[in-house]
């Protein structure tokens, strides 16, 4: 995807290219801020210390395995109610965007939209 915007923290300490629908372009540009600064863009509010939580877990997941983790284990990861994805984020794409991945693929998009985990 092509550079279409840039992000800057609250702080303005870091700026980062965004995609045309608001993800990163280079996943290693991600840190709390980032993540913070793209809720905000989404008009999320703040984001808590749970949500902050899923998303580092997701975070690591996707390095290690170059996959978004199934809902449900994301929240036995992270002692939480078995529901806490939809619970936290209404839809998991939201996750993924805040958590700084890659841009999906159309099939990927249209699972995590429907609240399911692709795979």
């Amino acid at each position: 995807m092509p550079v279409l915007d840039y992000i800057e923290t609250k702080e303005g300490a870091k700026r980062v290219a965004i995609d045309e629908e608001g993800y990163l372009v280079n996943m290693d540009d991600w840190d709390e801020s980032v993540a913070s600064t793209l809720a905000e863009r989404m008009e999320l509010g703040q984001l808590s210390g749970d949500k902050l939580e899923i998303l580092k877990f997701i975070r690591e997941y996707y390095k290690k395995y170059n996959f978004f983790p199934i809902l449900r284990a994301v929240c036995k990861n992270v002692n939480k109610p078995p529901d806490c994805m939809l619970d936290e984020f209404e839809v998991p794409l939201v996750a993924w965007k805040l958590a700084g991945l890659p841009h999906p693929d159309e099939p990927v998009i249209s699972l995590l939209t429907a609240g399911q985990s692709p795979g």
